[in-house]
């Protein structure tokens, strides 16, 4: 399959990203009051109790809304118990005993939870794409019946199936934060299987997947493919571009953690979306070894030390030098690299200390991929927009196939967003959907039209010579220059016996409060 990348044009692009559904306020109350049902309960374990009854209730209520339509069509020989009826609408069958309506008569019955468990081993049996997908631990002593029967009884007053509710996207969007809010809950280790909706947008909005093939050898709770999907969808309804957008996309993805693997599974499930998602540790278990992929999109685990690189140092896909023991972020990169179709691009995630590292050979690496042409874009991205690590990030984006007949042949663009954003509490910043259109547009604009200008303190385009002169370093900072500031009119001279006035003031003022501080100190003993 190839790739047909449409160019946007100008208009297009200001459009920008579809914005949340304003309509879904809720959620931070559904969340507020699922929370206070958890008690002691360790939010890693409590999420998997809330999102699989939410998956239950959602396939539920798909069912029930279908199985009143074949009822009103009895006469024309429809059958509402006849499983295929459903599978034929891309519907789960639910058998009896799993209907909401069944568990919720039961809800506030000491066996409940075993309701529940027969409940998910018996849409699992009735449908093989869910086999081995959804948790069956609700009978278990150690989880509190009562609480269990009030969570059933919070989840039965949202309607997320059905067709209304699909086109809302509810469950989707009630699934995602829930996600979002027990990385949170969790602190770094459930942060690693979200990344952060605007992070996921932007990759989105730089690389436009329409149509080919899509992989994510990283793809935690499957956010990059539910984010593409949602870019398709909103385009191709008319959102910029008239509506000429395609879906015809392809997924596969890979997840080694089991528990995290099933959470993807589900989170696609709930959209209709299908996908090749296996379980297994992509390094060492690479489980799509031929594919080629259009698209890479991916947050991999920063700075890894614990990937068994010891076992791999005559890997294949090392083209571009053995990655150090110690830190699989070149591993990571190269495994990216080694998966792209021969026009394929792929946007990622890195910590900071990727684009300017020389320990352990990864500058020698860096080097090789800079001098064969590879690196498209790197953008450094704003702090605090991670839940699970204060560790700085960038964006990068490599393309095969580049060269003549391009805008810019043989440059990279560098932009440094790290000004850009908006805190949304004390200590966690997100990116607007203008701060995405800026940047996308910025891309967008040097990849395909020659009105491109650089700006600086925001972007540059740096030819390989700038590159090689920095020894390699991508860091964008050091090719951006500094943002032009405001003439304030005040003559330089002027201004500097001014400030020169200020700081000696400040330093008496400083001065005459640690005496202050010194004699308050003597004074209570501590002289």
């Amino acid at each position: 399959m190839t790739t047909a990348r449409r160019r946007r044009s100008k208009s297009d692009r200001k459009a920008g990203p579809v914005s949340d559904n304003t309509a879904m306020d809720y959620r931070a109350d559904l969340w507020r009051m699922a929370d206070a049902l958890r008690g002691s309960m360790d939010a890693a374990e409590y999420k998997h109790v809330v999102l699989g009854l939410i998956f239950l209730k959602y396939i539920s209520d798909a069912f029930e809304e279908a199985y009143a339509r074949l009822e009103a069509e009895r006469d024309q020989g429809a059958d509402p118990e006849d499983p295929d009826e459903y599978r034929a609408q891309s519907i789960f069958w639910v058998p009896p005993e799993a209907r909401w309506q069944h568990l919720k008569n039961q809800a506030r019955q000491p066996s409940i939870g075993r309701l529940v468990d027969d409940a998910m081993a018996a849409v699992e049996r009735d449908n093989p794409a869910l086999r081995d997908v959804l948790p069956k631990e609700y009978g278990r002593d150690a989880l509190d019946k009562q609480r269990l029967g009030q969570v059933v009884d919070l989840v039965s007053n949202i309607k997320v199936g059905g067709a209304a509710a699909q086109a809302d996207d509810v469950l989707g969007q009630v699934y995602e934060y829930f996600l979002e809010q027990f990385a949170l809950a969790e602190g770094r280790k459930g942060g690693e299987f979200y990344t952060p909706r605007s992070v996921v947008r932007l990759l989105v909005e730089m690389l436009e997947p329409y149509q080919g093939r899509v992989y994510d050898p990283c793809c935690g709770s499957g956010g990059m493919f539910v984010q593409s999907m949602d870019f398709i969808r909103a385009h191709a309804t008319g959102n910029g571009n008239g509506g000429k957008a395609r879906g015809d996309v392809s997924i596969y993805g890979q997840e080694s953690n089991y528990t995290t693997w099933r959470l993807a599974r589900m989170n696609l499930a709930i959209r209709g979306i299908e996908g090749q998602i296996s379980h297994g540790d992509t390094f060492h278990n690479d489980r799509h070894p031929d594919l080629r992929a259009d698209f890479v999109l991916a947050n991999p685990f920063f700075n890894d030390s614990d990937w068994g690189g010891e076992r791999l140092r005559d890997d294949k896909r090392w083209e571009y030098g053995v990655p150090p023991v110690g830190n699989a972020n070149f591993a990571w990169v190269q495994h990216f690299l080694h998966h792209l179709a021969p026009r394929g691009v792929a946007g990622f995630v890195l910590a900071n200390g990727s684009m300017s590292s020389n320990q352990s050979g990864e500058g020698e690496i860096r080097k090789s991929i800079i001098e064969a042409g590879l690196v498209d874009c790197i953008i450094a991205l704003p702090g605090q927009l991670f839940r699970s690590t204060q560790i700085p990030a960038c964006l990068w984006f490599l393309r095969k196939g580049r060269g003549a007949g391009e805008t810019h042949p043989g440059e990279t663009l560098f932009i440094d967003a790290r000004k850009l954003g908006h805190m949304v509490d004390r200590t966690h910043r997100d990116l607007s959907a203008a701060d995405i259109a800026r940047i996308a547009d910025a891309y967008h604009t040097w990849r395909g039209d020659d009105e491109y200008a650089d700006v600086p303190g925001f972007c540059k385009s740096a030819s390989m010579e700038e590159i090689r002169r920095h020894g390699h370093v991508l860091t964008p900072g050091r090719y951006v220059g500094a943002e032009p500031q405001p003439d304030d009119g005040e003559p330089f001279q002027e201004k500097m016996a001014r400030l020169t006035i200020q700081w000696r003031e400040q330093q008496a003022e400083a001065r005459w409060l640690d005496a202050v501080i010194a004699e308050n100190l003597e004074r209570l003993g501590f002289g």
